[in-house]
């Protein structure tokens, strides 16, 4: 039992109260694994939260931060600027579809997703389309915590009890158990039912109201639920023919997740934003970003007095040279070891194959996949909803594995520098895990 005062740090999305009978604390990680206090090592298969993608302990990454930090810790990025914020972002927009290519900065994805709102609206007002305030979300899908990502989720345990903004409409969730169950990548039935609730949306307010439209190409913390065939490409369309932005929250799905640098680029889709954040520096230093269309930015700085600031928005660490640092670094990884695209490949392929071979698990009632995610589904019907998930995801831990319960459903991103013996030995621990609780 840990000796550290468990009162000090209210923790982000935990039972504050059942943690302290039952505290779960690591101490060291290297490679795809964590270790906890007692010493047992705990195969990280969520990749801490989407984010360590590159595996942990990566000693040029440490070098470059300390490196950094002798050399210039912090500057202000209001009204100053530092080599490495602008030699990252360069970097960083090599591998974006042409013509996004313009980089804020922030903190995280919560103020990614806040900072492209605010973007948005001022884009629309810079073309005189100041009735353009609504915006499109869907059920299920996850924006962050910030008050306008908050409106815009569609997880309801997440909105509950907070202030939220109203003007947001939500088309339906991805997950289509009934039609769609063990499919392996995209699956086949979705579409027609996005395009439906779109147009309805549309036929209620009047496209002239509408902002943007805000989606995870892949949802995340609704399920690891990857889009139907063409869905992306046929929300692209929809939103050009109403004069609605799109945005592409790739919080989770950017930096080699999908098979490519970006989902966009993955599903030959570009979006007028995205929001980016977690695996941006390989987990190492909070970061995030909003790249932008060039056009969108110099509609905002025609449209903006020449003597002040084009956008009245920002953050203290935004830019941070430690951070860009780090992402430089890491993003050197992930060049010179292909983990930008090593999830359409054979380690891909590998994955997959591996994560469809738990079907005769018992009550498993879907698996699904893309790139290096995926989802095991577990019937709720046979135990109270969302109980199940819960005591799998407590026992993997006991069995030295990190997977994260959604409901009834565990998910999986794994460090992209994952090897098949360590993908094999999930399967091993998973297996094991749900057997003992299940039976």
């Amino acid at each position: 039992m840990t000796e550290l005062n468990l009162e000090s740090w209210w923790q982000p999305f935990t039972n504050m109260r059942a943690f302290h009978d039952n505290p779960r604390i690591f101490t060291r990680a290297e490679g795809s694994f964590l270790y906890n206090e007692d010493g047992q090592d705990v195969l990280d298969i969520t990749a801490g939260l989407w984010c360590c993608n590159i595996g942990h302990g990566r000693k040029s990454v440490a070098d470059a931060i300390h490196a950094q930090l002798m050399q210039l810790d912090y500057a202000p990025p209001f009204q100053f600027g530092t080599p490495p914020a602008y030699q990252f972002a360069e970097r960083l927009l090599a591998h974006t579809p042409e013509g996004i290519n313009r980089l804020f900065f922030t903190n995280s994805g919560s103020e990614a997703v806040d900072t492209a709102i605010k973007i948005a609206h001022l884009y629309q007002q810079s073309r005189g389309k100041n009735s353009k305030t609504r915006f499109i979300s869907r059920d299920q899908g996850y924006h962050g915590v910030n008050i306008g990502g908050t409106s815009l989720q569609g997880l309801p345990s997440n909105r509950l009890g907070f202030p939220l903004l109203e003007a947001v409409d939500f088309l339906p969730s991805l997950l289509d158990i009934e039609r769609n169950a063990f499919s392996r990548g995209c699956p086949e039935h979705g579409t027609d039912r996005m395009i439906t609730a779109f147009e309805k949306i549309i036929a209620q307010h009047g496209a002239d109201n509408f902002c943007a439209v805000i989606i995870e190409p892949v949802s995340g913390a609704g399920g690891m639920v990857p889009p139907a065939k063409n869905y992306l490409k046929k929300i692209r369309e929809l939103c050009n023919e109403h004069d609605i932005l799109l945005i592409f929250d790739e919080v989770i799905t950017g930096f080699g997740r999908t098979g490519s640098a970006f989902a966009a680029v993955e599903f030959d889709v570009t979006p007028d934003m995205i929001t980016i954040a977690k695996g941006i520096n390989g987990g190492t230093i909070p970061m995030g970003g909003v790249i932008v269309k060039d056009t969108i930015q110099q509609s905002i700085f025609d449209n903006s007095p020449a003597t002040m600031p084009e956008f009245f928005h920002g953050n203290t660490y935004a830019g941070c040279p430690v951070a860009a640092a780090a992402g430089i670094a890491a993003l050197d990884i992930y060049e010179q070891e292909g983990l930008l695209t090593c999830a359409s490949g054979e380690k891909g392929h590998y994955w997959e194959n591996a994560l469809h071979k738990l079907r005769d698990l018992p009550q498993v009632i879907d698996i699904r996949n893309i790139g290096l995610m995926g989802a095991v589904a577990f019937d709720p019907e046979k135990l109270p909803p969302h109980k199940l998930g819960a005591k799998i995801h407590q026992r993997c831990y006991e069995n030295g594995l990190l997977c994260r319960s959604i409901g009834d459903a565990m998910v999986m991103s794994p460090p992209l520098s994952i090897t098949h013996d360590e993908i094999e030995l999930f399967i091993t621990r998973f297996r094991k895990s749900v057997i003992e609780v299940i039976g």
